[in-house]
């Protein structure tokens, strides 16, 4: 058994290991926390989190508009990250977020890892879509996501199977609402998304993807939309919104993934559709509404390796995705160096217009900066120009009138 307790890795180098008790059990304490360690059965049980900080400004080009930001600096995340591994087989994972009151949990899920090359996962996780999403927030390029991330679903309680080959991954699964909203009450989902890497070497990869939703819903279900903020989570309210969409019988979802690394360059694109289809009766036209949206980014890592590729999570769904910045040691602040800094740029848009119906358009170009002066430490900084036009949902806050905004945002990023 082995018990570990995380801690930041810039504890030091130094490590203790005390001498074998009466049942061989061990203990160290080293960089990565305490461990006790017994000879068998095999079990470990990690304390990790994570502290998200942001503060900023924004300006809107037209005066008549309302402030932007109720307060300049917020918790954006405040995680517990518990994670029992038994064995080789089972893993338990749970995540809790204390500053968010309306979806505080977030992976509560276990995973059974039995079958050569395949996870099979129960709980609340991230369903199988967009690969922007499912890479950690620990390790996106930017503060937030790109504004297409509004079509992509939070996590839902499901279940799912993931199988993976020497380049390439499949996942798919069943899933109903979130685990902090009772599970039911927003219809059924399937999701798959399968993956490729023709290049995958220690240098260089190529990543494809192609991933679909279709949810089911039905009357009894709450009402359905879409809405994005221009790229930070201190907005006040959303600047595209569809407001709430009630008769939304079907959702169907389809996302399209590039990205190429090679050394300390990425580059990374997704297209993203979604259809809702309403229900058919009296007074209801049952004519689809069709949404869109993407984004195409670039980073480069200006003095140190690239981003890793990771095939395969530890459980859930995560399967192919890129890893955060390595700060090797001797370029650890607390070792005498600079650290690693990291610049990124973004294009992203979201169209939430449809014939006969205005949700909004966004577009937005993002520039970053990125150093990480420890392994658990990163600075963040994104200056971000968005264009937007309204749709009818925010016409009584934000008018009808195009109107741009500017934003800087800086993140201070802990996380163990």
């Amino acid at each position: 058994m082995s018990l570990a307790l995380a801690v930041p890795a810039g504890a030091g180098e130094d490590a203790f290991e005390g001498m074998a008790g009466p049942y061989g059990e061990r203990l160290r304490v080293d960089a990565k926390g305490l461990t006790l360690t017994f000879p068998a059965p095999d079990v470990k049980l990690q304390i990790g989190g994570r502290l998200h900080i942001d503060g900023g400004a924004a300006g809107f080009s037209r005066p008549d508009l309302p402030e932007a930001f109720p307060d300049t600096v917020a918790v954006r995340r405040a995680w517990i990250e518990p994670t029992l591994t038994i064995g080789r087989d089972w893993v338990i994972a749970f995540q809790y977020d204390f500053a968010d009151p309306m979806l505080p949990i977030n992976d509560a899920l276990v995973a059974w890892k039995g079958l050569p090359d395949t996870i099979l996962t129960l709980g609340n996780m991230k369903e199988p879509f967009s690969l922007e999403w499912l890479q950690s927030n620990n390790d996106t390029l930017f503060v937030e996501r790109s504004v297409a991330n509004a079509l992509v679903p939070e996590r839902r309680f499901g279940v799912a199977a993931g199988h993976h080959g020497q380049a390439w991954t499949a996942v798919a699964g069943l899933f109903g609402n979130a685990a902090s909203n009772g599970i039911d009450g927003d219809g059924v989902a399937v999701a798959a998304r399968a993956t490729v890497a023709p290049i995958m070497t220690a240098d260089e990869t190529l990543h494809l993807g192609l991933a679909g939703i279709v949810r089911n819903r039905s009357r009894s279900d709450g009402a359905f939309g879409f809405s994005s903020p221009a790229g930070a989570f201190l907005f006040e309210r959303p600047l595209v919104d569809t407001g709430d969409l009630p008769d939304a019988a079907s959702v169907s979802r389809l996302g399209a993934e590039f990205a190429y690394r090679r050394g300390p360059v990425l580059i990374q694109a997704e297209y993203i559709y979604a259809a809702l289809q309403p229900f058919r009766g009296p007074g209801q036209s049952g004519s689809a509404l069709d949404f869109q949206g993407g984004y195409v980014e670039a980073a480069l890592v200006l003095n140190g390796e690239g981003r890793a590729y990771a095939l395969t999570p530890q459980s859930g769904t995560t399967y192919a995705t890129f890893r955060g910045v390595a700060v090797p040691e001797a370029q650890r602040v607390s070792r005498g160096g600079i650290g690693v800094f990291e610049l990124a740029a973004r294009y992203s848009a979201i169209d939430l217009n449809a014939r006969g119906f205005r949700g909004g358009m966004e577009q937005d170009v993002t520039l970053g900066l990125s150093w990480y002066p420890e392994p658990n430490l990163r600075l963040i900084g994104n200056v971000i120009h968005g264009r937007v036009q309204p749709g009818e949902a925010q016409s009584a806050t934000l008018g009808t009138a195009s109107f741009s905004v500017d934003t800087v945002i800086a993140r201070l990023q802990i996380y163990w």
